[in-house]
């Protein structure tokens, strides 16, 4: 009987150090909880990849979709494990961050330039018509300016009205940017960033609210994620690229745009490609984090979660997630520099990544 009992007791043991003590790594990381906010521009990517994650035993991750400059912010003030942006820091920004900070790349979409426009369901824009539109000088649908670049579109008497993002957003930040690029009276009177002083139009908070907007507003056009047009159903314009064809937003259009040089802190914009095959609004999307994650409270186990995250992030079974959602996926050089980057994080100086 004595032997009988002992026999359980070590049989109790070893189940529970089975269990508990020396399990995966990913199973480590599902009772720690991240936390991390930003972008709505690849919010779709990160909701659906986070969500499968942790249903393979990695971390919870509760991110908010509170705009780049939001998830900036809250890196700035180090009350995230990560934030996420479409318009990486500036070098005035680096310095004013309390640490120093790596841009990981996570995928490529593109913003599209979205309409409300009852009987119409395609349009072509050049970048003199969305100069006109968006600073206000183009105020009606019917404008021959339009009907000459659309030839044979019947075009209503109506309105046009502008809707922006009224929060600091990358997704303003990749439209600006090659706005800037194509427009020299753009660049004279708005410039490029986050937010701007816009001279007309209505203004709606993240890429949801604009897509919310779009669809509630006949005669309205705005520019938006292009995941969020395309899950609404709303019609999205043709643009005209640097080289003077007229493109549609697809996967294939973006992933070409991106075929580019990658700097090593991957720091780059890749609006107005040169590529005869490009869309023209398309950019990267990045995670960013500290190269140094011991700061505030933060344990070694959130360090650790938050790294083999990122990494999972831009690895093939991820990537294979952004393509499901209309993101395509890192070129093979961005990876390569994100894997790199990621050797580099610390915790209190000792590499993560063994």
């Amino acid at each position: 009987m004595k032997n009988r009992v002992i026999f359980l007791m070590v049989a109790v043991a070893l189940t529970l150090a089975s269990c508990g003590g020396g399990g995966s790594q990913a199973g480590k990381q599902k009772q720690v909880t991240l936390s991390a906010a930003g972008a709505t521009f690849p919010q779709p990517f990160y909701n659906l990849a986070f969500k499968k994650y942790n249903e393979a035993g990695g971390p919870l991750i509760n991110y908010g979709g509170i705009g780049s400059g939001g998830g900036i912010k809250s890196l700035r003030d180090q009350i995230v494990d990560f934030a996420a942006t479409d318009a990486f820091l500036s070098d005035a920004e680096l310095a004013e961050m309390p640490g120093k900070v790596v841009h990981i790349p996570t995928c490529i979409g593109a913003v599209a330039i979205a309409f409300n426009l009852p009987g119409v369901t395609e349009l072509k824009l050049t970048p003199e018509l969305l100069e006109g539109i968006f600073l206000g000088n183009i105020k009606m649908w019917n404008d021959p300016k339009l009907l000459a670049v659309n030839p044979g579109l019947v075009m209503p008497d109506m309105e046009i009205t502008v809707v922006y993002r009224s929060d600091g957003s990358g997704t303003t930040h990749i439209f600006s940017d090659y706005m800037s690029k194509v427009s020299p009276v753009w660049n004279a009177q708005l410039g490029t960033g986050k937010a701007l002083n816009w001279p007309a139009g209505i203004g709606a908070k993240g890429n949801p609210g604009v897509a919310g907007t779009l669809s509630q507003t006949q005669g309205s056009i705005g520019y938006i994620g292009f995941e969020y047009a395309f899950a609404q159903k709303i019609p999205m314009a043709r643009l005209m690229n640097s080289a003077g064809f007229y493109i549609e937003p697809t996967l294939d259009s973006f992933s070409v745009a991106a075929a580019s040089e990658m700097p090593e802190d991957t720091r780059v914009m890749i609006t107005n490609s040169s590529n005869p095959a490009a869309y023209p609004i398309t950019s990267f999307t990045w995670i960013i984090l500290y190269s140094d994650l011991a700061y505030g409270n933060h344990s070694r186990e959130a360090a650790e979660a938050t790294v083999n995250t990122v990494k999972w992030l831009t690895g093939e079974e991820a990537q294979a997630i952004a393509t499901s959602v209309h993101y395509a996926s890192l070129p093979q050089n961005a990876a390569l520099q994100a894997a790199t980057l990621l050797k580099g994080i610390t915790y209190q100086g000792e590499p993560i990544l063994k």
